[in-house]
């Protein structure tokens, strides 16, 4: 199948700004699942727009702006080709059958960020025993949070912390994929964030959250299935509906845009958004041609 995924994000400020460099983090990745057949990228004609690969390997495009601006304008266009996937398609190594986890010498050396995490204090219903089966318990410990956090979604702001989010007892996505993540370093597990698009829940109807939108979720990575993806806003494990655009170990690393502006005195301004995911049907009015990509050039510049 096929998807054309078309995302708009206009800022508006009172009087004009000057922009810091802006990091965009937009830009579904190639999977095996998820095929990137046609991006378009575009924002001010001013923008110089450097194309890079980050710490993580995400596709990132810095973007400059040169002169004052009261709009800051970004689109995004993509067309996608999607094969099913079952997310429970893998099988693990034998040490990583049930708590605690085995990893060697290597894996704890090449993942020792993922295992970093701040010293939350968590309930004990969170923290599975020792001996259990590590895939259950880690359904159990998503399960646990899409029962007992309620949805919100909020577009702006930066994640709250695990205890926050617990003592409001509801949160962003963002803030129960962190919440996730430190239980599961908490349990001597390597886990990381990931940021990307939500199309066609699996979910009842009435249960689904974030579909078609931005979203986050958290990864755990299993000697034999490596990173294995959870979503504790919508309790389930990842699959095919998932489309992948940034990894890394704090919210920062996954930003969709991360920038802010100059002056000497606060400006107010307004963030409007919108997302649309649709099927596309093969040969029908729907379907789109590949566009001129704003891709990455090879001598790393870029324009839009």
């Amino acid at each position: 199948m096929r998807l054309s995924i078309t995302y708009h994000a206009e800022y508006r400020y009172e009087k004009p700004v000057s922009l810091s460099p802006q990091v965009i983090r937009l830009f579904p990745r190639d999977m095996l699942h998820a095929r990137v057949e046609s991006f378009r990228f575009e924002t001010d004609n001013s923008a110089d727009v450097h194309w890079r690969r980050d710490l993580f390997d995400n596709q990132v495009a810095r973007c400059f702006y040169p002169r004052e601006l009261d709009t800051l304008v970004l689109t995004l266009k993509a067309g996608l080709e999607i094969k099913e996937r079952n997310p429970f398609g893998f099988l693990l190594e034998a040490r990583a059958l049930s708590l605690p986890v085995q990893y060697d010498d290597r894996e704890r050396r090449l993942l020792a960020a993922y295992f970093d995490g701040s010293a939350a204090v968590l309930p004990h219903a969170l923290i599975p025993s020792d001996g259990l089966p590590t895939v259950e318990a880690l359904l159990a410990m998503n399960h646990w949070i899409h029962k007992n956090i309620a949805y919100e979604r909020r577009e702006e702001g930066e994640a709250f912390t695990p205890e926050e989010t617990l003592q409001r007892g509801r949160g962003a996505c963002r803030d129960t994929a962190v919440l996730l993540a430190a239980a599961v370093r908490a349990r001597g597990l390597a886990a990381r964030l990931a940021s990307g698009y939500l199309w066609e829940s699996t979910s009842h109807p009435a249960d689904r959250k974030a579909e078609s939108a931005l979203h986050a979720w958290t990864e755990v990575y299993l000697p034999g299935a490596g990173w294995l993806a959870l979503d504790p806003s919508n309790g389930v494990l990842t699959d095919h509906h998932y489309l992948t655009a940034a990894v890394g170990v704090s919210p920062v690393d996954i930003a969709p845009v991360a920038g802010v502006y100059f002056g000497q005195e606060w400006i107010p301004g307004r963030l409007k958004t919108s997302l649309r995911i649709e099927r596309i049907q093969e040969g029908g009015p729907g379907d789109i041609p590949s566009p001129r990509s704003e891709s990455p050039d090879t001598d790393g510049t870029g324009g839009a």
